[in-house]
């Protein structure tokens, strides 16, 4: 019986669409070998340069890391499974800036440490009104709640870092369960395009701010609660003197600068990390808590290239799995809080909706890590874009022609000779398209380059516009010799600007 690889949903397209391939191995490494001598484009994505598996795909043995045993060269035997996990980044929409002041600044300023001011003393634990006992008796007739767990839930404070697939779930249930301080970080507003996940959101509610809906929301499922709003973006700025203010930290984030934000800001002011991802229908989740265990940097020491994994707008996410990643991190969040044993610290909990498994795997805290090991040298927060090698749109503009919609149509309609190609999804595809547009998805647009008349002026689209950029980027540094023009805002410029008749999704 062979050794099996678990190809995850990102890396699929590298990998013909499998989701599981057998071969015969006798170590890990060799087993990877022959996966990425079938499939060459999956090799750049696992390995670096000088043939050295990337710090932001982690490969297991059954639940083992192996880079805690003995790296590629780890033994396998017939019947092992060899997992690669790679960085995820799913959960909301979230972005971050980067100013950065010192961190013991902050908790100074927090603190009143050097001010003369009292630092704050833990209060007593509160007590519950009659209302309130009736409200939480199924709590409270629970031995490992009771009426101290009930009291200890109403004196705790929750930071949630957004309030979009993940949050939603959390918000409701942290509320439901009495926590009595609830701190809500979100800038975006809400979008018909939310409502199949997000469901603390309804149609009533487009076009509001999601976190006036969601406090709304929260109110009404329980005016005990005290909810305070941060209607901003989550920065290097104002992390820590946020953080520094609440007990636990919940990141339902979905893009990589900010999960790496708010793991350093957790470390540095000593908070527990309640982590969750979702991807199409693959989820994770775990507790990152640097005083017990490893942190987010432990698992991921860098971030996958830009643009390698692609957000919720881009995948896509099944409706219901961000209410069960969102439920297993409002859990975690609950057992924190009651002081329970056997909380998520160094175990990395893995999710297939698609298949209903759940797959456990162990995590080792990093004694080199830069943030929580014994050597650190991250000790203030930094420039987290550039940590992930995004660009910034100046810098996008600088090196890439651009179009409008509106533009393009108008050279259209004057008999222009422009091919466009469409780098979506095949399903994508079938929702909308732009008249006379070809479809070549961006995972095999340099293998069907030759598809491409380098003669003729090509306009390149996705659905806002990021995917296309990569394409003519990677057409771009393949040596394709023809001009290629991004058009700016995708296949939804166009139908804002040109066709409304063309869906949006």
């Amino acid at each position: 019986m062979p050794v099996t690889i678990t190809i995850p949903t990102p890396l699929r397209q590298f990998a013909s669409g499998q989701s599981e391939v057998q071969v015969d191995a006798q170590t890990a490494g060799e087993a990877l070998n022959q996966l990425t001598a079938t499939h060459s484009e999956l090799r750049r994505h696992l390995f670096n340069d000088q043939n050295a598996l990337r710090n932001f795909v982690n490969v297991y043995v059954n639940d083992e890391d192996i880079r805690h045993v003995n790296g590629p060269e780890t033994p396998v035997k017939d019947g092992d499974t060899i997992l690669i996990v790679p960085s995820i980044a799913g959960g909301n929409v979230a972005q971050v800036d980067n100013l950065r002041p010192s961190a013991a600044a902050v908790a100074d300023e927090v603190t009143g440490k050097d001010t003369g001011e009292p630092q704050a003393v833990m209060p007593a634990l509160p007590m519950l009104s009659n209302e309130e006992v009736a409200r939480y008796s199924r709590h409270l007739i629970m031995p490992e709640v009771g009426m101290t767990g009930q009291r200890k839930l109403k004196a705790a404070s929750v930071l949630m870092i957004g309030t979009g697939g993940l949050g939603a779930p959390l918000g409701m249930y942290l509320a439901a369960a009495g926590v009595g301080r609830l701190g809500l970080v979100d800038f975006d507003v809400v979008d018909a395009s939310n409502l199949q996940r997000q469901i603390i959101h309804g149609t009533k509610d487009v076009g509001r701010p999601k976190i006036a809906s969601a406090r709304d929301r929260i109110q009404d499922i329980n005016p005990h609660v005290e909810i305070e709003t941060h209607e901003t973006r989550l920065t290097s700025e104002n992390a820590l003197r946020l953080f520094v203010n609440y007990d636990v930290i919940v990141d339902g984030t979905d893009n990589f600068p900010t999960r790496y934000l708010v793991n350093d800001a957790c470390v540095l002011t000593g908070k527990p990390n309640v982590y969750g991802s979702i991807f199409r229908f693959e989820g994770q989740a775990s507790v990152f808590w640097a005083e017990r265990g490893p942190c987010y940097r432990c698992l991921y020491p860098e971030p996958p290239p830009s643009g390698l994994v692609p957000s919720c707008a881009e995948g896509g996410v099944l409706g219901v799995l961000p209410g069960i990643i969102g439920a297993i991190q409002a859990n975690e969040a609950i057992k924190i809080i009651l002081g329970a044993p056997d909380i998520m610290v160094n175990r990395l909990l893995l999710f297939d909706a698609w298949r209903m498994r759940f797959r456990e795997l162990k995590l080792r805290k990093n004694p080199d890590c830069p943030v929580c090991g014994e050597h650190p040298t991250i000790k203030e927060l930094i420039d987290y874009e550039q940590f992930c090698g995004i660009t910034t749109q100046a810098e996008t503009k600088t090196t890439m022609e651009e179009i409008t919609a509106t533009e393009l149509k108008q050279r259209l309609d004057q008999g222009d000779d422009i091919q466009i190609i469409d780098v979506r999804e095949p399903h994508e595809y079938e929702i909308g398209q732009i008249p006379d547009s070809k479809l070549i998805p961006l995972g095999q647009v340099l293998n069907r380059m030759n598809e491409i008349d380098p003669d003729r002026e090509t306009v390149v689209h996705c659905k806002m516009g990021g995917r296309s950029a990569k394409a003519i980027d990677a057409l771009t540094r393949s040596g394709f010799p023809g001009k290629l023009i991004n058009l700016k805002g995708g296949i939804t410029a166009w139908s804002d600007e040109v066709d409304p008749r063309v869906p949006k999704y």
